[in-house]
């Protein structure tokens, strides 16, 4: 591939990468950064996956996740070293993505206390392997949030729990004060990710893109040096997953709508609210595909 020689930035964000066998044959646009100057140089085509490489959004990944901090992954780089290492290894992280060869880390998996005294699994990606995800996660959130459900709170951009107790308020003035507290148990753990592509597929139709959210779906997790595969589940700890989720959840959203329902959701805990306890009582059969634990209140 050939292209224009420019300045190395000192905020360039690629990546080096891990070899697969299978490749792209498609269109592929190679990118430069520059302090001053974001260029392209574009071959054949441009589509999403692009997108997600453009210099201003790689740029705005790599600097999210320096600003973020956080631990390192299964290769122990820090967020300080991320810098150099980006700009070192800059070329064969855009070339290996568009041709199809980039292959994420496993996740290094940890616990966390939850507040009920039980422990939360977080998935730590590499610092590296999180600027590919953030950027990922920049392109895509604007793209579903027209999809998305205006009673879902978590994990999305201009929304937080208040936003959500006042909507339950809304709902108990109105007359609903009976509710389905559901809790989607060990709901990240557990997603069908086959039914997750699925319904990536509806809306995404570069499938480049979709191969990559599947090998980050398929990556693996490392507990204590030992390496597991991951078939189920979507691994909280990098910045794909809380997006992933909604996207998945956003199913039972619009499923609950279609029923009539007043509901508030944040992220795996959501309540249904109802005018009278028989009707609270009538909404434990869910789709078989929620993991949930439920009372009535």
């Amino acid at each position: 591939m050939k292209g224009r020689k420019q300045k190395k930035s000192q905020d360039t964000c690629l990546q080096n990468n891990r070899a697969e066998p299978e490749g792209y044959a498609g269109g592929q646009t190679f990118m430069w950064i520059t302090e001053n100057n974001l260029t392209s140089i574009v071959q054949t085509g441009y589509g999403l996956l692009e997108h997600i490489l453009s210099p201003s959004n790689l740029n705005a990944a790599y600097k999210r996740v320096k600003q973020n901090k956080g631990a390192g992954g299964v290769d122990e780089m820090e967020v300080e070293s991320l810098k150099d290492y980006l700009i070192k290894e800059k070329d064969r992280l855009i070339e290996s993505i568009l041709k199809g060869k980039y292959r994420p880390n496993a996740v290094r998996r940890v616990e966390i206390p939850k507040d009920n005294g039980k422990k939360r699994q977080l998935g730590i990606p590499t610092v590296v392997d999180r600027v590919i995800q953030q950027a990922i996660t920049q392109v895509l959130s604007p793209i579903y949030e027209k999809q998305f459900s205006s009673n879902s709170y978590g994990f999305r951009p201009g929304r937080n729990a208040h936003q959500a107790l006042q909507q339950c308020q809304q709902y108990i003035t109105e007359g609903y004060i009976y509710a389905v507290d559901m809790d989607l148990e060990k709901f990240f753990d557990t997603v069908n990710q086959s039914k997750l592509i699925e319904v990536l597929s509806r809306t995404i139709k570069d499938g480049r893109v979709i191969s990559l959210i599947h090998k980050y779906l398929q990556a693996g997790v490392v507990v204590a040096n030992k390496f597991e595969q991951t078939t189920v589940g979507v691994p909280q700890g990098g910045p794909l997953s809380p997006l992933l989720s909604n996207i998945m959840l956003n199913e039972l959203d619009k499923e609950l709508a279609r029923r009539g329902h007043r509901f508030v959701r944040y992220a795996d805990d959501m309540l249904i609210l109802c005018k009278k306890r028989k009707e609270c009582e009538a909404q434990y059969d869910k789709p078989a595909w929620v993991h949930r634990k439920q009372t009535v209140s």
